[in-house]
């Protein structure tokens, strides 16, 4: 199965993919290309493990650029890691159910517009939820709508901040990240 990785902070979690098909436990999977929004360091990430490398701008045309690379790349799933622009309905249709993203709590609670990275711990905390966690979703023209491919959740202590909450989140993001690449990879080779 061929990727492609939209990025656009620090790359934690491309990195995760990278070694995950490395030591082989992301088998028959390929990064086909890495996209970002913006100049970051998930950028150097790829360029330093050799992958191609597209940077787009956050434009009208910006969905439009992602699926041309794509088509180009002969990708099979567009995996959003940390990917901050809102893709075009268009793009979402066109990519239906091969469009993934991962996102930082229990959805369908705390998604949606304006609801990424530690604005979303910080909601969280606020609201003195008791349980929060991770969700690998499929990307539909609804933001944080589509439906889930899996979720991983953890216990918040009374005493929990903002460090906590990312650190535990961290743990938690990428074992399940890789799994629902894998659970992917699987299930579009069962149709071979």
């Amino acid at each position: 199965m061929k990727i492609a990785v939209l990025v656009s902070g620090g790359g934690t979690n491309l990195q995760e993919i990278i070694d995950a098909i490395e030591s082989e436990r992301l088998f028959d999977v390929e990064i086909a290309c890495v996209i970002a929004d913006r100049s970051c360091f998930a950028i150097e990430r790829a360029l330093n493990h050799g992958l191609s490398v597209w940077q787009v701008e956050r434009n009208t045309q910006l969905s439009a650029e992602i699926d041309e690379i794509c088509i180009e790349n002969e990708v099979d799933v567009i995996v959003m890691a940390g990917f901050l622009s809102i893709i075009s309905a268009e793009l979402c249709e066109k990519w239906e159910r091969r469009i993934i993203n991962l996102h930082p709590s229990l959805l369908p609670k705390y998604g949606g517009k304006g609801m990424f990275g530690n604005k979303v711990l910080e909601a969280v905390l606020e609201n003195k939820e008791e349980k929060s966690g991770a969700t690998v979703h499929y990307v539909t023209a609804g933001v944080d709508e589509g439906d889930i491919i899996s979720q991983m959740s953890f216990e918040i202590p009374k005493n929990a901040n903002l460090e906590w909450m990312a650190n535990k989140l961290g743990e938690v993001e990428k074992p399940l990240l890789i799994a629902a690449i894998d659970k992917l990879s699987k299930k579009l080779f069962e149709k071979f």
